[in-house]
């Protein structure tokens, strides 16, 4: 920095014990800078988490799109109906390899909004209904974030090391995603239960209803998926 006359110094080390550690400019009121691991993290309808990166310097969360969009096809085999995401994911780019794929982009459309005329006027309220329903979807993956952090202190890592500080990430959300099969199994096994042996009460008897014989399986049709049991 003396030999160049600069102020600044890229990849500096802020932290002895953590030299992977790198400052993030955050720009918020309370906390300008932070420091930490930063996340891309995606979430399926079933309420499943996936830690797709982890990344311990300032990037731009949009250029990861592509690539979680083709892990999710390579886990489950088949692209998604439609992204959730936040505008800055909304680029340009992101916009025309989702409609390659065929998936479509809930947010808002860039460029100038169109004039309100009395032709358009319904569309027009019904796509901004439909963009507001779709935010609301949103609110789950950040109350994923907010699980980890106020009940499993996801923002208080203790690792020393880099690698350690991800498997203690990865493990957070597995607990979590833990919790999400225990409760589909939990309504699963409790359905299951009712349809095997079901209790009628009457005024004077109680009828025991045992399962039909024709009876081959149980299905629980669960998120737009069905869950055999």
């Amino acid at each position: 920095m003396y030999q160049t006359k600069t102020r600044r110094c890229d990849h500096r080390i802020v932290s002895i014990s953590q030299p992977y550690v790198r400052p993030i400019i955050r720009g918020k009121q309370n906390k300008a800078v932070e420091f930490g691991a930063k996340l891309s993290v995606s979430l399926t309808g079933d309420g499943f988490a996936q830690v797709d990166h982890v990344r311990w310097d300032a990037f731009h969360e949009g250029l990861d799109l592509k690539s979680q969009v083709e892990q999710y096809h390579k886990r489950t085999g088949y692209y998604p109906e439609k992204v959730l995401a936040d505008p800055l994911y909304g680029t340009r780019e992101n916009r025309n390899y989702l409609k390659t794929k065929g998936i479509h982009f809930a947010g808002k459309p860039l460029g100038r909004p169109k004039n309100v005329t009395e032709e358009n006027r319904e569309e027009l309220k019904r796509l901004k209904a439909e963009r507001k329903a779709d935010y609301l979807q949103r609110i789950p993956i950040e109350g994923k974030f907010a699980q980890g952090k106020s009940g499993y202190r996801l923002n208080y890592i203790r690792a020393k090391r880099a690698d350690t500080s991800i498997a203690w990430i990865n493990s957070i959300f597995m607990v979590m995603n833990l919790l999400v099969l225990e409760r589909i199994f939990f309504v699963c096994h409790k359905i299951k239960c009712r349809m095997e042996n079901t209790t009628v009460k009457t005024k004077n008897k109680i009828t025991l209803c045992q399962k039909p014989e024709n009876f081959l399986g149980f299905g629980l049709f669960y998120e737009n998926r069905w869950l055999t049991y």
